[in-house]
């Protein structure tokens, strides 16, 4: 099937014209990364950051006490992404059993396994 020239810059039109409502409505948001040394006017700001029993309960999974002077990190972590405290690979590179099942011994540490 063809499409007519005419059909043709149509769609072109089309395609153009959702494209610049798209920009357009994008203008409302700050960006943040225009001037990585500013925040932008307007931006949220995370005030505080409370760790409780669980959320250490949770970064410490697979680690056994005594816990290591090198997780002392933990105290300072904020907000921000952190690969320590979210599950990584499958298989034998899961050294702190974030993935394992009940027959392999969740929620022990590799050495009780």
């Amino acid at each position: 099937m063809k499409y007519s020239d005419k059909a043709g810059k149509t769609l072109l039109a089309i395609i153009a014209a959702i494209s610049f409502v798209d920009i357009a409505l994008g203008d409302e948001y700050p960006i943040a990364g225009l001037d990585p040394s500013v925040r932008p006017a307007g931006a949220p700001v995370i005030t505080s950051y409370p760790k409780y029993a669980a959320w250490y309960r949770h970064a410490l999974t697979g680690v056994v006490k005594p816990y290591p002077a090198s997780l002392r990190f933990l105290e300072s972590q904020g907000p921000w992404h952190t690969p320590f405290v979210r599950p990584g690979m499958t298989g034998p590179y899961d050294i702190r059993n974030w993935h394992g099942s009940a027959a392999s011994g969740t929620g022990q540490a590799a050495e009780k396994r």
